[in-house]
């Protein structure tokens, strides 16, 4: 693999909150980058002014081969990542999340290109026990946990038929600056919303559930990684390797940002899994990559 300050690069979904953290840091490591993006949930202020943007949609195949003419690697980010939309539209998202990705795996073996994939942790499900290594069985609980860990599968699946180069990266619990709010934004984004407009914070549960959440910054740095790797073929864990207790996380941004608010809990979600945690020893050894940036610094970074 050329070096990425020489590589061209094509970032799927180069427009959300992931991809264009990813993509302003391609440019900004010299590499020449295209971003494709519908614009359907993707905001145009997050691409790079330096980046080429294709408007269209991943699931189109013409598009999908103009967008990766003479690409090098290709960082395929574009995805609908609600569990509750896979519930309520499964053939809509499985279209977006495995269909899509198989025809970005086909250009990509004619293009000669590497793919990086945004795996999920919820092809998981909910584990028998943590920390989770990549070995653990998979049992997703949602038809997107379902969908990623097909497209995850397709991913070594081509690298082992066809000899595409490709790394599966399963995020686990991802936050950061640029990260929106509304009915499908995560815990951290929800419990800053609830806090900023003076609370209360409410919890699902008991609060003692765990999760691992990894700063946006780290999980670019894990892309490039995977970008580089002589390790391809396979998948890695892309977290902290921390458990974070929910009430905990809680607090903390109580603390940052309204430290009058009270928190309160109510009813646990149905089928909430009960613990997530990254074993990130693999992706240490063979990626080179862990993560550097605590939740306390991460939360300070995402208040400004």
């Amino acid at each position: 693999m050329i070096p990425l300050s020489e590589a061209t690069a094509l970032v799927t979904g180069g427009a959300g909150f992931i991809g264009g953290h990813l993509a302003r840091t391609l440019c900004e490591r010299g590499a020449t980058v295209r971003v494709l993006d519908d614009f359907s949930t993707g905001a145009r202020e997050r691409v790079p002014d330096d980046a080429t943007v294709i408007d269209g949609d991943v699931r189109d195949d013409s598009v999908v081969e103009e967008a990766m003419r003479g690409v090098d690697v290709v960082f395929h980010e574009a995805a609908i990542v609600s569990v509750e939309r896979s519930v309520d539209e499964p053939e809509t998202t499985h279209a977006v999340n495995v269909d899509a990705t198989l025809g970005v795996l086909e250009t990509a073996r004619e293009a000669d290109a590497r793919v990086v994939f945004a795996s999920s942790a919820a092809i998981y499900g909910a584990p028998e026990t943590v920390p989770i290594d990549e070995s653990t069985p998979k049992e997703p609980s949602s038809p997107y946990g379902l969908e990623k860990l097909a497209a995850d599968h397709y991913c070594r699946l081509y690298a082992d038929l066809y000899g595409v180069e490709t790394v599966a990266l399963r995020y686990f619990n991802v936050y950061g600056p640029g990260q929106r709010g509304g009915p499908y934004s995560g815990v951290i984004t929800k419990f800053v919303e609830q806090a900023r407009a003076g609370g209360p914070i409410t919890v699902q549960g008991d609060g003692t559930q765990t999760r691992d959440f990894v700063h946006v910054s780290d999980i670019v740095r894990a892309n490039l990684a995977a970008a580089t790797t002589e390790r391809t073929g396979t998948a890695y864990n892309a977290g902290t390797g921390r458990a974070v207790e929910i009430r905990e996380l809680a607090a903390l941004i109580r603390d940052r940002v309204a430290p009058d608010a009270d928190i309160v809990y109510g009813d646990a979600r149905t089928g909430d899994i009960r613990a997530s945690v990254a074993a990130v020893s693999k992706a240490a050894e063979e990626l080179g990559f862990e993560a550097e940036t605590s939740l306390a610094d991460g939360l300070d970074d995402l208040l400004g």
